[in-house]
């Protein structure tokens, strides 16, 4: 059994099944100080976590990495050039690109396109599956037709979306995208974190149940979801 847990804006906790068998805990995207979170980065003191997977490098998606990786001993996954400052830093990091899998044996992590901006390398969005789930997390994006193709490639179960508008996918934009992949599940972020954010996630699931067979899941901050 999968377990996503969000924590506000685009910061998830992951936990899947290994493709050796074992849990693994995964974090993306970590801004824990981020108004909405219900926890800080000291709530993972003393905890396991496997990898902290960032999909570019601005502050509310870096977020509290570095800190949390420190602490955990977690290995960071990110773009080469944001994960060559990672382990200028002393951490553990796993530089890839946009591609295929990563050579890691226990997930399957893919880098895929992200329309969007970043000073360090290239925004990315991501796709993690173990044995039980495959999660597709956009990142910040636009829109962009290529969506097809994660969904075809790569059947995510769940997708995580941005839908705030303003530096991403709004929620028409988003409603697209979902079908576009045709996950079974979305779950709708990067909204009212910020007044120029403001959506309701609400219209997005109302929008995406009316025109697709996807089942919109709408988690508050600290709350849960199992598949």
């Amino acid at each position: 059994m999968a377990l996503i847990t969000f924590f506000g804006h685009a910061a998830f906790e992951l936990v899947l099944k290994g493709l050796d068998g074992q849990e693994k805990r995964v974090l993306v995207d970590p801004w824990l100080e981020n108004s909405l979170s219900p926890v800080k980065p000291s709530a993972y003191r003393g905890t396991r976590v496997d990898y902290i997977i960032v999909t570019h490098d601005h502050g509310d998606h870096l977020g509290n990495s570095f800190e949390i990786a420190k602490m955990t001993g977690a290995k960071f996954v990110a773009v080469y050039e944001l994960a060559e400052e990672a382990s200028s830093q002393g951490i553990e990091a796993i530089g890839a690109n946009i591609g295929g899998p990563l050579s890691i044996p226990d997930l399957k992590i893919v880098f895929t396109p992200a329309v969007h901006s970043s000073s360090k390398g290239t925004p990315t969005g991501v796709v993690v599956s173990g044995k039980d789930a495959t999660i597709y997390h956009a990142g910040d994006t636009g829109l962009f037709g290529d969506m097809a193709l994660i969904g075809e490639l790569y059947k995510p179960d769940v997708a995580l979306l941005p839908i705030g508008g303003h530096f991403t996918m709004g929620i028409h934009e988003a409603a697209k995208a979902v079908q576009l992949i045709k996950p079974r599940i979305a779950i709708p972020m990067h909204y009212n974190t910020f007044p120029v954010i403001r959506a309701d996630p609400e219209e997005f699931k109302q929008l995406v149940e009316k025109t697709t067979s996807t089942r919109v899941v709408v988690l508050k901050p600290g709350e849960k979801y199992s598949l």
